[in-house]
């Protein structure tokens, strides 16, 4: 017994110190001997030139529910994107408002620089959810290119052009863009956000970048596929779907969408619950990829959104095995220092202002989120099988 724990410890503290430590370390490694190619599109400088006929036809949907606050910047953002007029269409999905929204929009498009772009509001009469409006709007459009993006985040004025020429490669199904949070609502946030760009960008060096971020994204649009309804992150399964297809999905750190909106630290965890929820169902759905045939992306997919699914539990496997191992000596050493971290982490927690080194603001954002990752993944594991039982007794 004593033997089976000792091993199944050293494996979860293995795991723990893999996923945050040496796999980081290997991408970095990796990244820096395969650099990714830049793309430097011929400057139009907001100016018809002779390549304009060449480039896609784009159409950005921007899915809208009670964004008074933040439609009128994003209209005015979108006008100012540098592209040609006749190869762009805007589409702004209102579902189901009930604030100002749609009069806001409909106000804002008349306004001289934004009359020359071509945006239609739609409004819906009932709120139907993002997945409803995807699934409805995108196979109406004969764009070359869909560009999904949030009302909330603003994007570079020279995206689209460079995305136009990522596509010109006939491999490259999907283009993800980096994302910036303008105010985090903590140091912790901050880091956290500069890590995951970091990592996205060095595991799309080994194979594809893996899934994308709402803020704004790009895709073939002969490549979509129906979202099932009871889809959570749209913005993983969409653009992994293309992979499966056998498409490539690139990060490109030059195109930015920089988010205004700002989370305080309750809905930033009741958001984090829901992204955990949909981790799991994007790893249950999209367990195809663990197959060797996707090379790079089957190993960073496994060690980047595997292991973050799972290691709320290798980390109470750690952490327990270590206290009921104390008394060897580097099981003794180990529970000190995971003690030492989470009580560092939970009066990041619980005194923000008290502990506001960037230490305990690092670790309190990571242990909140391992917590939201745990609380999350049960929930949506006891839905699915309070659904499968009331099937069975219906």
């Amino acid at each position: 017994m004593i033997i089976f724990l000792s091993i199944m410890t050293s494996f979860s503290l293995f795991a723990v110190i893999y996923h945050h430590v040496l796999y980081p370390m290997l991408l970095s490694w990796y990244a820096k001997r395969h650099p990714q190619r830049t793309i430097s599109p011929t400057p139009r400088n907001f100016a018809q030139n002779s390549q304009d006929c060449i480039l896609p036809t784009i159409t950005i949907i921007i899915p809208a529910y009670n964004e008074a606050r933040w439609i009128a910047e994003k209209i005015r953002n979108i006008s100012y994107l540098d592209y040609p007029t006749d190869k762009l269409k805007v589409i702004i999905a209102c579902d189901g408002c009930s604030d100002d929204t749609v009069e806001i929009a409909n106000n804002t498009i008349q306004e001289a620089l934004c009359s020359d772009t071509h945006i239609e509001i739609l409004s819906q009469h009932k709120n139907q959810g993002k997945v409803a409006i995807l699934n409805q709007f995108i196979p109406q459009y004969d764009s070359d290119i869909i560009a999904l993006s949030d009302v909330s985040a603003l994007i570079s004025y020279d995206a689209l052009l460079i995305a136009a020429k990522h596509f010109e490669n006939s491999q490259i199904g999907v283009v993800n863009a980096t994302y910036r949070l303008l105010t985090p609502s903590s140091f912790g946030e901050r880091q956290y956000w500069d890590y995951q760009t970091k990592i996205k960008q060095q595991e799309a060096t080994f194979g594809n970048s893996l899934g994308a971020h709402g803020a704004f994204y790009l895709f073939r649009s002969a490549l979509f596929v129906p979202l099932d309804k009871d889809t959570i992150n749209d913005d993983f399964i969409l653009p992994m779907s293309i992979v499966e297809q056998g498409y490539h999905a690139i990060y490109d750190p030059t195109i930015c969408a920089v988010e205004l909106d700002y989370v305080d630290r309750r809905d930033d965890f009741s958001r984090r619950l829901r992204i955990s929820a949909g981790n799991f169902q994007q790893l249950i759905r999209l367990f195809s990829l663990f197959n060797p045939k996707y090379k790079g992306t089957a190993f960073t997919f496994l060690s980047g959104k595997g292991l973050r699914i799972t290691m709320p539990y290798f980390m109470l496997m750690a952490y327990i095995g270590s206290w009921l191992l104390i008394n060897s000596p580097f099981f003794l050493f180990t529970f000190i220092c995971q003690t030492i971290g989470y009580v560092v982490g939970i009066l990041g927690v619980i005194l923000p202002r008290v502990c506001s080194h960037k230490i305990f603001q690092i670790v309190a954002y990571l242990i909140t989120g391992h917590t939201a990752n745990f609380i999350g993944g049960i929930n949506y594991l006891f839905r699915k099988l309070m659904g499968l039982l009331n099937r069975v007794h219906q």
